[in-house]
C-alpha cells in the first residue's frame, strides 16, 4: 500500500505549537478531517526534513507514496541549506514519478524553485492576515481545484515568493500582491503561496507575533488592510481535495499493475 507523506520543513513559533499544535498537525487534519470515517482514512507517515540532530533523512521510494505534502518553513528557500538541497533532489525524482504532490508556502516555493523557477524577495514586503484570492485559469478537470469558488479568502504570511513560474507551469490563482498564490505543474505537481492548514486561530497568532516582532524592531505598523482575519473554509477544502485525488491516483496505480 502507498503511502501519503507529510514533510515536515520547519515549524511554527513555539508558543502556538504548545496551544494548537504545529504544521504537519494541521496539515494531517485538513487531509483527512473529523467527518473522513476510518475505513476512509490514508496510511499516512511524516518525514522531518528539517531535522539537523538525527543525521540525513532517510526518503522513501517514489513508488511508496501515495503523494507528498511539503509544509511551510520559517526557513528560506534562497538559503539552499543542505537539508534543502537534499529534499529537493528527492522532490524532484518524486515528480517526475508521477506522484501527486502539494507545496504550502514555503513548500510551493521549493517546488516552483526545483522544477526550474524563480524565488526571491517580495518587492512589495511582507503580505499578511486573510486575503482575498481569484482563480485565473480554467479548473474544471483540475481534481484539486475544480470544487473551488471564483473567488475566495486564504490566510497568507510570506516575506519570498514565486518570482518566476517552472517551465511547463500554469498559473490557478492570484491576487493584486501575488500573483503566483497557486499553480499547476504538469499533472501531478501543486502549489499554494497561502495557507489551506491555517486556522483563524492560528493567523490571528500569527498576525499578532509579526506586527509585536516589527514594532519591537522599530518598523512602521502594517496597513489595516493587510491585518484583516477570518475563517476560510473554501481554502481549506483543498487539502481534503488532495487527498481524495491521492486515494484515486494510488488505486490506479495499483490496479495497472494487477491489469500487467
Amino acid at each position: 500500500m502507498r503511502t501519503l507523506y507529510i514533510v515536515k520543513a520547519g515549524s511554527t513559533f513555539a508558543p502556538i505549537a504548545h496551544t494548537l499544535g504545529d504544521f504537519e498537525h494541521w496539515i494531517a487534519t485538513g487531509l483527512a478531517p473529523a467527518h473522513v470515517q476510518a475505513a476512509q482514512r490514508p496510511a499516512m507517515a511524516l518525514l522531518h526534513a528539517a531535522n539537523t540532530t538525527h543525521g540525513r533523512v532517510a526518503y522513501p521510494d517514489p513508488q511508496q507514496c501515495a503523494g507528498v505534502v511539503i509544509s511551510g518553513s520559517h526557513d528560506m528557500v534562497t538559503d539552499s541549506a543542505p537539508w534543502m538541497q537534499e529534499l529537493a533532489q528527492w522532490l524532484h525524482s518524486v515528480c517526475m514519478a508521477g506522484v501527486p504532490v502539494l507545496g504550502i508556502c514555503f513548500g510551493h516555493q521549493l517546488l516552483a524553485q526545483l522544477l526550474g523557477g524563480q524565488v526571491s524577495m517580495h518587492p512589495a514586503g511582507l503580505e499578511l492576515g486573510t486575503v482575498p484570492i481569484a482563480i485565473q485559469a480554467d479548473v474544471s478537470q483540475d481534481p484539486l481545484w475544480q470544487h473551488m469558488p471564483q473567488c475566495f479568502e486564504a490566510h497568507v504570511v510570506h516575506y519570498q515568493s514565486v518570482r518566476r513560474l517552472p517551465p511547463g507551469a500554469c498559473v490557478l490563482a492570484g491576487n493584486s500582491h501575488e500573483p503566483h498564490q497557486a499553480f499547476r505543474w504538469r499533472n501531478n505537481v501543486w502549489g499554494v503561496q497561502f495557507h489551506p492548514e491555517f486556522s483563524q486561530e492560528a493567523m490571528q497568532r500569527y498576525i499578532d507575533h509579526v506586527v509585536q516582532d516589527l514594532a519591537k524592531h522599530g518598523a512602521s505598523s502594517l496597513p489595516p488592510r493587510q491585518l484583516h482575519c477570518s475563517a476560510t473554509p473554501d481554502a481549506a477544502q483543498l487539502l481534503y481535495q488532495f487527498m481524495r485525488h491521492t486515494q484515486h491516483w494510488a488505486a490506479q496505480q495499483t490496479a495497472g499493475r494487477c491489469a500487467a
